[in-house]
């Protein structure tokens, strides 16, 4: 996949099929979009074109909005759409200047000069432009004098899938991480680099890494315990992730650490992508280190059979 970080990048493109929106979290409803303009590309001789802004509009229209997290990092979504057959990948730089442009001119200057749009796929009901004034209806009207064919994904498709990367956010500030994997389609995932911590989890049993996210825009799961597959390189690590303050033992700040369960070595500077498999307890307050200490063996345990079902499930496929 082919990535431009201004319009002004972008060749001419073979026929470009082309659809629009800030797709974070790349769930089953964008794949929707994503596997049609794949058809199409296929079955013309064309090439799939994704337009898409960054920052997210909301953090730069409503920036008092301070809850506002993402499900994607750029790099991570980039990973995501190249994983699904998309050809080019244009990021445009999301202002106010830029949100006061008028669809019309989008639709000029962007989709028919710039791109040469041979085919425009859209969601139900999406919208663009200034003050969202864009439409599917606004598009049909002008199909000839814009001269490039037109496609809007059925509405009965969008209401079947059910999915919006809000719900998604939702599921996961709630510890909902079942939901949250079914409407992604995979694991939630987040990425980080190991950093010294105060390695208290040596002293009773549970040596962990402490992950520092860059990103602060990304989404963090609620606070609380849950099963997790790590990647370290190429290996696959089984592990418990705690988020929280840890309250028995500090009540600082916040802290991602993992406990890996079959591994023992050195992480200092090792980046890691943690996909979260499974909620295990909310963080609570224990009265001292052997309770906790308790309670992350029953985690443990609990860790221990989820891998070795999901195992042997594999085996019997």
């Amino acid at each position: 996949m082919k990535i431009y970080r201004s319009l002004e990048d972008v060749p001419k493109i073979n026929r470009p099929v082309v659809t629009i929106g800030t797709f974070d979290g790349v769930h089953l409803g964008h794949q929707k979009i994503l596997e049609r303009i794949t058809r199409i590309a296929g079955s013309s001789g064309g090439e799939t074109v994704l337009i898409t802004f960054w920052p997210h509009p909301r953090m730069v229209l409503f920036p008092e909005e301070h809850g506002v997290r993402l499900l994607n990092t750029f790099d991570e979504k980039t990973r995501l759409l190249a994983s699904f057959g998309v050809d080019h990948l244009v990021r445009i730089p999301f202002t106010r200047a830029f949100s006061e442009m008028p669809s019309e001119d989008f639709i000029r200057s962007v989709l028919v000069e710039k791109i040469q749009t041979s085919i425009l796929v859209i969601g139900y009901d999406h919208r663009f432009g200034k003050d969202r004034e864009g439409s599917f209806a606004h598009l049909k009207a002008r199909q000839a004098e814009y001269n490039f064919e037109l496609e809007e994904i059925p509405r009965e498709d969008i209401d079947n899938v059910g999915i919006s990367s809000t719900k998604i956010r939702e599921a996961l500030e709630a510890g909902d991480i079942t939901s949250a994997n079914e409407f992604l389609g995979r694991a939630y995932t987040l990425e980080g680099t190991v950093v010294e911590g105060d390695k208290i989890g040596r002293t009773i049993g549970f040596p962990t890494a402490n992950i520092q996210v860059a990103e602060p825009d990304k989404l963090i799961p609620m606070d609380g315990a849950y099963i997790v597959q790590v990647r370290l390189g190429n290996k696959l690590l089984d592990g418990i992730l705690n988020i929280g303050k840890r309250p028995t033992v500090s009540g600082g700040t916040k802290k991602i650490e993992v406990n890996l369960l079959d591994f023992d070595g050195i992480l200092y500077g090792e980046s890691l992508e943690v996909a979260f498999l499974e909620f295990l307890r909310p963080e609570k307050k224990f009265g001292n280190l052997d309770e906790l200490k308790e309670q992350l063996e029953k985690d443990r345990q609990q860790a221990l059979a989820f891998f070795g079902t999901a195992k042997n499930r594999g085996n019997d496929n």
